[in-house]
């Protein structure tokens, strides 16, 4: 028996929207999987933001008065050992008696460690319901609801804290400055990288390790402002293709020369040889920082982390090998968070 060429044509379109079928529901499901990927990593970025809060609350409980220290310091530890049902009536709890907290008496660099500490907060609780919200509109769709893409991935939940309307204003500092820095970890072909160490204008007791690089000037590029900064810093000529990246973006808010500054640093990395740093391209406030140039291993920087010494950023000592890998393999990552 012969089949028509309408039962074939039949046939050959049934096949063709079966398989148009299969392959959109196998991409559906890759992408459900993903989101579901990225919810978690978002909430594990939320829970690490919220446990350093709680940390810059015990060191604020230590500086107020017994009674009110004691309330807050337990907030902390309630909000941190809260189960994933109680944790937003805990966070929030501490959200306000954070909020109660008269700053004026604090150390500025206490207030703010607590600034940037709730900016990140903020930033991670964004990102995380943004992830939370993009999943479940897809999981919501009723062929992925009919057809069980979603498999047996239990639905994510959104995140609601209080936000402070002004966090600055709140904390008892005003915001002087919100800037955008570029930064270059620049590294020797021995796999040392260059840092330099320089100390607040107005506090010239405490001194700080640093990244080469600095603030971008009105009208330049991330990258243009990359090249002048490793130019007036370390006098070493760099052109624009040669940086990788970015590859780090670190938010931070923190008092300096007599202002409380937010400040948005993105990373390049760097590789070339060994040289000698010069001075000569420091403008009058890095003269002032009384900056200074090293070259570290990765061993160095853990020695001068256990000692007490302040790196930024702070978790250099554990990101320089993915820095030297964009470096040497010459690729462009994904910008992605770090502290």
């Amino acid at each position: 028996m012969t089949l028509s060429a309408v039962t074939v044509l039949v046939l050959a379109l049934i096949s063709a929207i079966i398989v148009a079928l299969g392959l959109w529901a196998y991409g559906t499901a890759n992408r459900l999987d993903r989101l579901h990927v990225r919810s978690d990593l978002s909430w594990q970025a939320l829970d690490a933001a919220l446990a350093r809060r709680a940390v810059v609350a015990r060191g604020i409980a230590a500086s107020t008065p017994v009674a009110e220290g004691r309330r807050l310091a337990a907030l902390a530890d309630r909000a941190e050992r809260a189960d994933r049902a109680e944790r937003e009536s805990a966070e929030n709890a501490l959200s306000a008696a954070l909020a109660a907290v008269d700053t004026e008496r604090l150390r500025p660099q206490l207030v703010a460690e607590l600034a940037d500490a709730e900016a990140r907060v903020l930033i991670a609780r964004r990102f995380h319901n943004d992830a939370v919200r993009d999943t479940l509109t897809l999981r919501s769709r009723r062929p992925v609801r009919w057809l069980h893409l979603g498999g047996t991935a239990p639905l994510p939940n959104y995140f609601e804290i209080a936000e402070r309307t002004n966090p600055a204003a709140a904390t008892g500092l005003s915001l002087d400055e919100t800037r955008t820095s570029a930064r270059v970890v620049l590294f020797d072909h021995e796999g040392r990288v260059l840092l330099l160490r320089g100390h607040d204008p107005t506090t010239p007791d405490v001194h700080f390790w640093f990244t080469v690089g600095g603030a971008v000037e009105v009208g330049e590029t991330l990258r243009a402002a990359a090249v002048r900064e490793v130019g007036e810093e370390t006098g070493l000529p760099v052109a624009p293709e040669q940086l990788c990246g970015p590859m780090w973006r670190r938010v931070a808010v923190f008092p300096f020369n007599g202002e409380l500054i937010r400040s948005e640093e993105l990373f390049f990395a760097l590789q070339t040889p060994a040289f000698e740093p010069g001075d000569g391209g420091f403008t009058d406030l890095e003269r002032r920082m009384s900056l200074e140039h090293r070259w570290f291993a990765e061993g160095e920087i853990r020695d001068l982390q256990r000692h007490g010494e302040a790196v930024y950023p702070q978790d250099l000592a554990d990101l320089l090998g993915e820095a030297r890998d964009v470096a040497v393999r010459r690729v462009e990552p994904e910008v992605r968070a770090i502290r």
